[in-house]
């Protein structure tokens, strides 16, 4: 089963609206796992960790921080 992280500008009618229509999905938000506040690298070294995929609006520096924990194999 998929296993997703909604970052903490990700859209929470969207994820309260994956909820409504599949109630088993595996979701949890950043605040959920005391995450709020953390920079993009921790987000995503928590979701390597956990087997999570990153849910994020963020287009500005997520996907540079994404690159570099792929780049070198993270």
């Amino acid at each position: 089963m998929l296993r997703l992280l909604a970052d903490e500008n990700f859209n929470g009618d969207i994820v309260r609206g994956l909820l409504l229509r599949q109630p088993d999905i595996d979701i949890v938000r950043v605040q959920d796992v005391e995450l709020a506040g953390a920079g993009d690298p921790d987000i995503l070294a928590w979701a390597a960790e956990n087997d999570r995929v990153v849910l994020t609006h963020d287009r500005a520096t997520m996907p540079s921080h994404a690159h570099e924990r792929v780049t070198p194999g993270k």
